[in-house]
């Protein structure tokens, strides 16, 4: 997994799915608020004038030459919970995110949101 740290490297560059196929680029990660650890990212996808931000979790994620490789098929991020380009997840939609997924989702112990962006 990469460091998210680096994240000004990697914006911009591919994302593609477990059998290497283009799901789109990678926009932004989102760090888990308890562990402060790179949980998820939002993937750019559309045509222009339609694009959005598809969410996906960076388990299992590996870095290769110039992209990303996440371990969920194009079709199941393309189906994800997804954002404007301008927007920002609101709070009552991040279980959703995590239940695409089958992920267990738990606020953190004062009710506070889950996810972060970095």
């Amino acid at each position: 997994m990469f460091e998210a740290d680096d994240i000004r490297n990697w914006r911009g560059e591919s994302v593609v799915d477990d059998g290497g196929h283009k799901i789109g680029t990678l926009e932004a990660v989102y760090v888990d608020t308890v562990s402060d650890l790179p949980s998820f990212a939002t993937v750019t996808m559309g045509m222009a004038g339609r694009r959005r931000l598809a969410f996906v979790p960076l388990r299992g994620a590996q870095v290769g030459p110039r992209y990303l490789k996440v371990s969920f098929d194009k079709r199941t991020v393309k189906a994800a919970p997804a954002i404007g380009t301008d927007d920002e997840l609101p709070a009552t939609e991040e279980p959703a995110v995590f239940a695409h997924y089958d992920l267990t989702y738990q606020p953190g112990s004062q009710g506070e949101r889950r996810l972060a962006r970095r």
